[in-house]
């Protein structure tokens, strides 16, 4: 890759713009963690995933960009980062690569093979309503969202479907009466095996990857994949047998036919947004 050079002037507009968008997309989770409030769907990544603000924020270029001018800047003394003679900051590539290249050849394993793989549209979401199944009230996840149906309709939604989930932090917690339903066991182990584009929680975790390359990883990529994790989780929850309508939003009833389209049809174009950033990742991981 041939390096490109950044003045200030450059460099520091696109690091106030990421840092803006992030602040936008972040300001609910900001304002609820001042008063002390939790929202099932726009909190989750953050306690899903471990991955604060603070760092989501935190422009980085990326592989190949040296930044003019940038030496007396904090991020001269940020991991993975040399300076040069002439006050210039770029990514050092040979410290990241000596100290993380396992976790590279994982994630490029992982991202190349569930590319290679056509996505499954028909598990419509049942993986919610599996964590659900026959639990006890004070085990349900979200104790302090209410069901929008009753438990035994709830129940025989489950043993009315074929359930086919491929995702292994999916899976693990189904309750242990959903377990045998599933058509397959994932496992850490098989999880390059098995995860397919389709897959809901194999899309949300593109962001995963995303933040675990930090700092290979450019600034509006992080972004990207943090918003289609996010759109993702909207449709996961509102299929799931949770009642939303409190928050503004409404059921995807995947109990119905026209519920599975709509679905599907979300579930189709999300595997598309997540298939072209996971194109992009491999893209900065093979430079």
């Amino acid at each position: 890759m041939r390096p490109n050079r950044l003045s200030r002037h450059e460099w520091q507009a696109r690091e106030v713009a990421h840092q803006q968008r992030a602040d936008a997309l972040t300001a609910g989770h900001a304002e609820r963690r001042r008063s002390g409030r939790k929202h099932p769907i726009e909190d989750f990544l953050f306690e899903y995933y471990n991955f604060p603000v603070t760092k989501l924020r935190r422009w980085h270029p990326g592989p190949g960009q040296i930044l003019e001018d940038a030496a007396g800047q904090p991020r001269a003394g940020w991991p993975y980062y040399r300076r040069f003679g002439d006050g210039s900051v770029a990514l050092d590539l040979g410290a990241f690569t000596a100290q993380r290249l396992p976790a590279m050849e994982f994630i490029r394993d992982l991202l190349a093979r569930t590319l290679s793989r056509p996505p499954y549209l028909a598990c419509f979401g049942l993986h919610e309503w599996a964590m659900v199944y026959r639990a006890a009230p004070q085990h349900i996840r979200h104790t302090a969202t209410p069901l929008r149906l009753s438990r035994a309709d709830t129940d025989a939604v489950v043993e009315s479907h074929a359930i086919r989930c491929s995702h292994f932090d999916a899976y693990r917690f189904f309750t242990a009466d959903a377990v045998p339903r599933n058509a397959l066991a994932p496992t850490r182990e098989t999880q390059r095996e098995l995860e397919q584009p389709g897959c809901l929680h194999a899309g949300m975790d593109v962001y995963k990857w995303a933040h675990k390359l930090v700092p290979l990883t450019p600034g509006d990529l992080l972004l990207d994949a943090f918003e289609l994790a996010r759109d993702v989780r909207e449709l996961d929850m509102r299929a799931s047998p949770y009642d939303l309508s409190g928050l503004g939003y409404s059921p995807i009833r995947i109990e119905t036919p026209e519920g599975k389209s709509e679905y599907a049809g979300a579930q189709r174009a999300f595997a598309l947004r997540a298939n072209d950033l996971r194109r992009r990742l491999l893209t900065v991981i093979a430079a």
